[in-house]
């Protein structure tokens, strides 16, 4: 399986973290998330989309991290967060478990277009082929393990 095109937080501009957990993998969980902000489809507007999120769980949510293991774009790329191997701060009893995607925008009304959604399911794949998501994974919606709207009414239907 191929992987899709995942930009490092280097590429991106992200800071380190300021610590960091190793996960246990395969995983068995796979939830799917929306920043419930504005979206992005071009790589420079979803990097300045990225920073934003990890500034806002940094510095306003004191976490030592971005809380997703990856981002994506309506540009079609995938964006590092804490990667396959560390454990997210995305959905609470889940973390340990899981690699947490987050898709940049909001979702309430309408879907990803097409090049995120076709992201999702190749890094989702890329994760299964590499070993650090089990081929047996459960997807879920965050709004499936806490309460919350999150991915998003029309993304969470699909």
């Amino acid at each position: 399986n191929s992987c899709p095109t995942i930009l490092s937080k280097s590429q991106w501009g992200g800071r380190a973290p300021t610590c960091r957990t190793a996960m246990a993998t395969p995983v068995t969980y796979v939830i799917i998330h929306h920043t419930a902000g504005a979206s992005c489809t071009t790589q420079s507007t979803c990097i300045t989309q990225v920073r934003n999120v990890q500034n806002l769980h940094m510095n306003t949510n004191g976490w030592c991290d971005i809380g997703y293991s990856f981002l994506v774009g309506e540009d079609g790329n995938v964006y590092e967060g804490r990667g396959w191997t560390s454990v997210g701060a995305h959905a609470p009893n889940y973390n340990s478990n899981s690699i947490g995607i987050n898709v940049i925008g909001t979702f309430t009304s309408r879907n990803p277009n097409t090049a995120a959604q076709n992201a999702v399911k190749a890094l989702i794949s890329c994760g299964v082929s590499r070993g650090y998501i089990k081929s047996t994974y459960i997807l879920k919606g965050h709004r499936n393990v806490t309460a919350t709207e999150c991915p998003g009414n029309t993304f969470y239907n699909t």
